[in-house]
């Protein structure tokens, strides 16, 4: 497309979260180091028979068993953790207490710089949205306000790629796919998926990787941040 040939603004810009708005190794690594830490003065026994690495393999082997935890990644951790104290024979109430201080630091996420900005221009021109696989939650965050909906996995029922998660987000918000932008980090679960369901796609390429030539996947566009992201809608979109 060249800069004559512009097309309407999407109604609507989708966005995916982890890894796409915030980083997301360092919180999760975090988290799990805080809660361990917990167990490990309110449960020794578990904390001493299941190290971090061990809850994860656990948690990796659940999900391969039973697919359907992708659908709920906390209900998969609290489960995880039940049998953990079981195993353990340690107090199963103290669970909750766990996964609550656990949410709290998987939520406390710092974004990336050029998102608050981005996000306070876009919503100006656009409806926004949000559709994740995982669990983080934008108001405890407190980047709900800027978001007209957001959908995780567990509320549509199934994981990106699947095309009835983006027209499901797509029907909250009034618009049709075609009028739809989504932006996201993969290459395969954002960018194939999005466009398999209609939608336009942008690639937020933030490590530079070349992943979309191995894939065979062709992004409508690549940016390595929201700033490119702003720049290419202002070229081609009147």
């Amino acid at each position: 497309m060249t800069d004559n040939e512009r097309r309407a603004w999407p109604k609507a810009i989708l966005f995916d979260l982890d890894d796409t708005l915030w980083p997301l190794a360092p919180v999760l690594q975090r988290a799990e180091q805080i809660t361990h830490d917990w167990l490990t003065l309110h449960a020794p026994r578990v904390a001493q028979q299941f190290s971090i690495d061990a809850l994860r393999q656990q948690r990796m082997a659940l999900a391969a068993r039973q697919p359907e935890f992708l659908l709920d990644l906390a209900g998969l951790r609290r489960t995880c953790l039940h049998s953990a104290f079981e195993q353990a024979g340690a107090d199963s109430a103290l669970v909750e207490q766990a996964m609550d201080l656990y949410l709290v630091a998987r939520n406390a996420v710092t974004p990336f710089e050029d998102v608050l900005p981005a996000l306070a221009q876009l919503k100006q021109r656009a409806l926004l949205g949000s559709i994740s696989n995982g669990n983080a939650d934008l108001q405890a965050i407190g980047l709900a306000h800027h978001f007209s909906m957001s959908l995780a996995a567990q509320q549509a029922g199934c994981v990106k790629p699947a095309p009835a998660i983006f027209h499901a987000a797509c029907r909250e918000l009034g618009v049709a796919p075609a009028d739809a932008l989504y932006v996201g980090d993969d290459v395969l679960l954002d960018v194939r998926g999005a466009q398999q369901a209609g939608l336009r796609a942008v690639w937020l390429n933030r490590t530079g990787s070349s992943k979309h030539l191995e894939h065979q996947v062709e992004p409508d566009a690549i940016c390595a941040d929201l700033g490119e992201l702003l720049s290419w809608l202002a070229r081609h979109h009147a």
